[in-house]
């Protein structure tokens, strides 16, 4: 039923784009990736090992989807994750402003795992000539696994000290109602080396101890197009 549900908004989410901007043809680019181990708020989904990547985005206006999948590495079936994900991006006072819902749906996912999972999710934004920081909030009422209902809050900030260099940072606060609440944070730097590929290497931790969400540097390569 939640496949259905996010499937269903994300057409509409499109539909509506599509009125709205019936002059201008939708744009889409997609993008293929590889990283030396998946991490998502701070823990492996791959085992600590590396993962295969890609995805496609659709924007119409303000209106935007998108698709998105990697191998994942549960100790389990599952052989992968694929997120879909829609929503409206606007400004207002100087600040960047992103509304929007993601499906999180397994592959080949055990019967009664309940994996899958949907988060609502709210972001702003400000750029201040090379430096942009901003925050975002993401709600899910019915969260992987255990958990039911989950709030995740991040802070973050993106510096371009130099062409073709990003430097970055975020910190991160996970609330459950089954599991420990944690915080997770990371650093990096991505260079652009053209206009369609990048590498990034980032450090992850958080203050859980555990082999699945301990300290690590992931670097990752990706292609845009």
């Amino acid at each position: 039923m939640r496949t259905v549900l996010a499937c269903a908004a994300l057409t509409a989410a499109l539909l509506t784009a599509g009125a709205a901007n019936a002059q201008s043809a939708p744009e889409v680019a997609w993008n293929i990736g590889f990283v030396s181990d998946y991490v998502f708020r701070g823990y492996s989904q791959t085992d600590e090992d590396p993962a295969l990547q890609g995805g496609v985005d659709l924007t119409a206006g303000s209106f935007y989807a998108g698709a998105w999948a990697s191998n994942v590495d549960f100790g389990d079936d599952t052989e992968a994750e694929v997120d879909l994900y829609g929503g409206f991006r606007t400004e207002a006072a100087g600040f960047a402003l992103d509304f929007g819902a993601v499906g999180y749906f397994y592959v080949e996912a055990p019967d009664g795992a309940d994996y899958d999972y949907v988060e609502f999710k709210a972001a702003a934004s400000r750029a201040i000539g090379p430096v942009t920081a901003g925050a975002a909030v993401y709600y899910s009422p019915d969260f992987f696994g255990l958990d039911e209902e989950a709030t995740y809050v991040e802070g973050n900030v993106a510096f371009a000290p130099a062409d073709k260099w990003t430097v970055s940072a975020a910190v991160g606060y996970q609330a459950l109602d089954v599991n420990d609440d944690y915080t997770t944070w990371n650093a990096g730097a991505a260079y652009a080396l053209t206009d369609h590929l990048a590498i990034d290497v980032r450090y992850h931790d958080t203050d859980v101890d555990g082999p699945l969400s301990d300290e690590r540097v992931v670097a990752g390569l990706k292609v845009t197009f």
